[in-house]
């Protein structure tokens, strides 16, 4: 029997260097670029640079048919979306994303910004923080700015319902970036909330669901410890704070400061038990915490199952509507 490589699991090679060569390439889907309509088309997008010399940039998404009120165009709440793809995958870009970030925008009828944050191990934590925290400031800024702010945004978003949306490491780094942004004046855009889908926590000591689950198909423990080590800060281990959030430090005094919280999860998912932990962390921490946690389902069933992917939807758009 040959010994489990995660490595070739995961299709890709790591370089004596550091680096990776990846070995799979996904589809990718061009922006719609700057139009006020386009037949047919619910959504439309265009891409916007970030940080030239970082090389992140993002897709921004808009519904083509805007609600009004009072004969006035409604404004929008904004979501700034962060990719799952353990790290080291994806682009927004790609396939997957790009139509997953269409049906977000168009389900829940908001602004979507989604961030190109740079990936290990080229890039390790917390440079996947601080990209999250460009684009949010980027979008304040854009308030700021009556003459050339970007249009999107100042015509048709709320700076006053921004949240942070991330899928598996995204949701990781919606709460970690969250964390940092409270430290930035970022009037008059205000975090509304923060939205966790199947968030991707670890730490030393194993759980029981990592153990029930080690040999998960899709994302087995081992899988799992390769992506934090070529994720997490040389010399750390999976009790770093940015792994596992329960340990004890300063970050803990910063979280009692965070809003709401919105947190998806699935029995399935080796990380289930880190999950439902960090739930209770948060609701002793003092913050108003939604779980919407289902026995039924493995990490990353809302790619695969459109059901769940649509469950998931209507969960993001009440938590979004009832923070109104």
């Amino acid at each position: 029997m040959s010994k489990f490589d995660p490595y070739e699991h995961l299709n890709v090679v790591l370089n004596k260097d550091g680096t990776l060569t990846r070995l799979l390439h996904f589809p990718t889907t061009k922006a719609t670029g700057d139009q006020d309509h386009l037949p047919g088309q619910a959504v439309v997008s265009k891409d916007v640079t970030l940080d030239e010399d970082k090389k992140t940039w993002m897709r921004l998404y808009r519904p083509t048919k805007l609600p009004s009120n009072d004969k006035s165009i409604a404004k929008l709440p904004i979501i700034v979306y962060l990719h799952s793809g353990g790290w080291i995958h994806f682009s927004v870009a790609n396939t997957i994303i790009h139509e997953s970030c269409n049906q977000l925008c168009s389900e829940v009828q908001s602004i979507v910004v989604a961030v190109e944050y740079r990936l290990a191990p080229e890039n390790r934590l917390p440079s996947q923080y601080d990209d999250a925290m460009d684009a949010v400031l980027w979008i304040k800024n854009q308030a700021l700015d009556c003459v050339n702010g970007e249009k999107w945004l100042r015509e048709y978003g709320d700076f006053s319902r921004c949240y942070l949306y991330g899928i598996s490491c995204g949701g990781n780094i919606a709460f970690n970036s969250a964390l940092k942004l409270l430290d930035k004046k970022l009037e008059p855009l205000r975090i509304n909330g923060i939205i966790m889908n199947q968030p991707l926590f670890g730490g030393k000591m194993r759980t029981k669901s990592e153990m029930r689950l080690a040999a998960d198909t899709f994302f087995p423990l081992p899988v799992i410890d390769v992506l934090w080590d070529m994720s997490l800060p040389q010399g750390t281990d999976r009790d770093h704070r940015y792994c596992n959030p329960l340990v004890d430090g300063p970050h803990k005094d910063k979280i009692k400061k965070l809003g709401r919280c919105l947190l998806i999860g699935f029995g399935g998912d080796p990380l289930f038990d880190r999950q439902q932990d960090f739930v209770q962390m948060l609701v002793k921490q003092g913050i108003m915490v939604e779980a919407r946690f289902d026995d039924i389902g493995f990490h990353g069933i809302d790619v695969v199952d459109s059901r769940r992917a649509a469950a998931i939807l209507t969960f993001i758009k009440e938590f979004i509507l009832s923070s109104f």
